[in-house]
């Protein structure tokens, strides 16, 4: 299997002078995605957990809506110089053929909607609606969980370079953590997890990411039933529109004891929190 890291020669420049050192750098490779043998997309990924990423990612795109509804999930030949498979190519077979809308297109680690012609193209709908009531999360739970998450981040503690997504009960109990260098990505793994395991609608879980929270993150959650998603970047002005749409609770600045409620303050319980200050805005 591919590796996650690489090592390369790099110059430090430093108060003190020139340093000559490899480098831990964290690897990215295209990973194109065919669905019934005709190509889907391809995706600048992080290797690892491949398997979990095609289903999240079929998830989200609203061609699957449980796990059996793929027969296989498989590497197709494809080799190197050497003659190495380079398992940059995954061939999912489904029960009953999907009819695949045209992304035949390159997504880098940056963005996972490259190719969408139109914003109707993204507003899939749900088979997952998240519940109107609940779950109720506190306030100080909530703190603790971008914590949790970076303590999980093992090939960023040795690259600085992943972003990261986790899933978790309500009382902050982890169920997945998954990294990678494009953070839908990271969101497609632990989203197939949760298929595989049975686990959507995860209409009981939160969702954590370590980046800024963008539109297709929130639909990411919205069409595996997700009710709090919690990012310790800013949300962009349509991801809060779509999560007030979906009903879904939306954080965003969670660091500490500091966030930011943008939607859905209904779930969260406040009963541990300091005691509000109000501050008027003109």
């Amino acid at each position: 299997m591919s590796r996650v890291t690489a090592r390369r020669r790099t110059i430090r420049i430093t108060p003190n002078g020139e340093i000559t050192r490899p480098d831990t750098l964290v690897v990215e490779e295209p990973l194109e995605i065919r669905v019934d043998g005709q190509q889907l997309t391809v995706t600048m990924r992080t290797p690892g957990s491949d398997i979990e990423l095609v289903h999240g990612f079929l998830l989200g795109e609203g061609i699957i809506g449980a796990a059996d509804d793929v027969v296989s999930a498989r590497y197709c030949a494809g080799t190197d110089e050497n003659g190495h498979n380079t398992y940059n190519v995954l061939d999912v077979q489904l029960r009953t053929p999907a009819p695949i809308h045209g992304r035949n297109v390159l997504t880098t680690g940056a963005c996972g909607l490259c190719g969408k012609t139109a914003l109707e193209d993204v507003r899939t709908r749900t088979r997952f609606p998240v519940p109107a009531d609940g779950p109720a999360v506190s306030i100080t739970t909530l703190a603790e969980l971008p914590g949790e998450l970076r303590s999980r981040q093992r090939v960023f503690e040795a690259t600085g370079g992943l972003h990261a997504a986790g899933l978790f009960t309500t009382d902050g109990t982890e169920l997945a953590v998954r990294e990678d260098i494009g953070r839908h990505n990271a969101v497609d793994k632990v989203l197939g997890w949760a298929l595989l395991e049975n686990r959507v609608p995860a209409n009981d879980l939160v969702l954590i990411v370590s980046s800024r929270a963008s539109f297709e993150l929130v639909q990411k959650a919205a069409m595996a039933g997700i009710p709090v998603l919690g990012a310790v970047s800013a949300p962009s002005s349509l991801a809060v529109d779509l999560a007030d749409e979906s009903g879904l609770t939306l954080i965003g600045f969670l660091r500490g004891d500091t966030m930011n409620i943008y939607t859905g303050s209904h779930r969260l319980d406040r009963a541990a929190a300091p005691s509000p200050t109000v501050v008027r805005t003109r």
